[in-house]
């Protein structure tokens, strides 16, 4: 079993990557903020797992510690937690079979909770 902490406020996709229309055509790319915030986790994660990556099928539960109880989409949140984990704990979260999604608050430490299981 692997358990992380990520500090700080849990930030949606949406924040995260934006889109405009280049030769006609849709573009995304992230934001500034948001490469900021992924290589802060990555920071987080490689400081809390000095493991070799995994390979193999795993499980997951996620725990989102929002500092406001505003209403969040919590399915918005996890693309930008498993890219972090990407290449550092997993090889690719195509290994993920089951995922446990939470929500709670904290207004004293927003943050994001995650263990991982390989099965």
């Amino acid at each position: 079993m692997i358990k992380l902490t990520l500090l700080g406020e849990p930030k949606s996709t949406n924040h995260l990557y934006k889109s405009h229309c280049r030769f006609g055509f849709p573009t995304v790319y992230m934001t500034k903020d948001g490469k900021a915030l992924k290589e802060s986790y990555q920071w987080q994660v490689k400081s809390q797992y000095r493991g070799e990556v995994l390979t193999g099928d795993v499980k997951m539960e996620v725990r989102l510690f929002f500092g406001t109880k505003r209403r969040q989409d919590i399915d918005n949140f996890s693309k930008l937690i498993f890219d972090c984990l990407s290449g550092i704990v997993i090889k690719d979260d195509s290994q993920i079979t089951e995922l446990h999604l939470f929500k709670d608050y904290c207004k004293e430490n927003p943050r994001v909770e995650i263990i991982i299981n390989e099965i």
